[in-house]
């Protein structure tokens, strides 16, 4: 158990989509960096996704990332001079295409505000940091891949037995996440089984919520909260409830978009009884039945 989970930072890669605006994914999703290279097309593939590439023996479709929220797309002009970032999200490895690379930044998770609403209805930003006086928006991709390659409806609903469902049925359960998409799919996953729970959009309404309950004599039984999120991350999250007497009681299952090793061994380092790469329905329920077989042994 690590004695201090606070200021966590990560590096975040800037990018450009437009000539004006910058944009940020964190580093962590990103596998490498590599200019444009012809593309192989891909028939009936969604209208943002510009083709094939083959890279290190690896064939992943490449998305216009800017027609894909919602800018004007590349022209073939441009594409000589594009990069494709190669990213490792949602269990798949997708390459985006991009005007141009900015720079990598450290940045700390307290700095990344929600976005204001002058934004308007560009959902794909999941929050804003400044960096050297300048704007930068961080892209939700998850909701991004979402659109272009929505969930197989297996991801989506979880299925057990009767038996299980009651057993679940009981617990106070709190998913946290910042991304709409992953609230949506997890909500989804629940209400298919008919599964009560409780929902938070960050990690401190997230915390106030379990110490408000553990306060009224009605603690949260299970806590799924994201890793990545603005202010207090899933880590954090997890450190704070894991060093309260109060709210210690909670099995924590983290779960994270990347495919990363150091993602899950963090998870664990901080006191989470489990850490799942999402979307999968099955895994995130069963994830649950432990959780609730050992609140049961602990009870007992």
């Amino acid at each position: 158990m690590i004695k201090n989970a606070t200021n966590q930072s990560q590096g975040m890669l800037l990018f450009q989509l437009t000539q004006r605006q910058s944009f940020a994914i964190g580093t962590l999703k990103v596998k490498e960096i590599v200019p444009y290279s012809r593309l192989t097309a891909i028939p009936q593939a969604h209208p943002t996704v510009l083709g094939a590439a083959t890279l290190r023996g690896d064939t992943l479709p490449v998305i216009d990332m800017a027609k894909a929220v919602g800018y004007p797309p590349l022209s073939k002009e441009e594409l000589k001079n594009c990069y494709i970032i190669v990213t490792d999200c949602r269990r798949m490895l997708v390459g985006f295409l991009v005007r141009g690379i900015d720079k990598i930044t450290a940045c700390n998770w307290h700095e990344i505000e929600a976005p204001p609403s002058s934004l308007g209805s560009n959902v794909f930003v999941t929050g804003v940091m400044r960096v050297e006086n300048k704007l930068v928006q961080l892209l939700d991709v998850e909701l991004l891949l979402s659109k272009v390659f929505p969930d197989k409806p297996d991801n989506l609903h979880p299925v057990l037995t009767d038996v299980q469902r009651e057993v679940l049925r009981p617990l106070k359960i709190l998913l946290v996440d910042d991304s709409a998409v992953a609230r949506r799919q997890l909500s989804q996953a629940l209400d298919s089984i008919s599964i009560p729970y409780f929902i938070a959009s960050n990690g401190q309404d997230a915390l106030n919520m379990l110490r408000h309950a553990a306060s009224s004599g009605n603690p949260f039984d299970i806590l799924v909260s994201d890793i990545e999120m603005p202010g207090l991350d899933g880590y954090e999250l997890a450190f704070e409830v894991q060093n309260s007497h109060d709210l210690n009681h909670a099995y924590i299952i983290l779960h994270t978009s990347l495919s990363s090793e150091i993602s899950v061994s963090q998870a664990h380092q901080v006191g989470a009884h489990e850490a799942l790469t999402k979307f999968e329905a099955n895994e995130l329920i069963h994830a649950m039945l432990r959780g609730a077989e050992k609140i049961s042994e602990e009870v007992a």
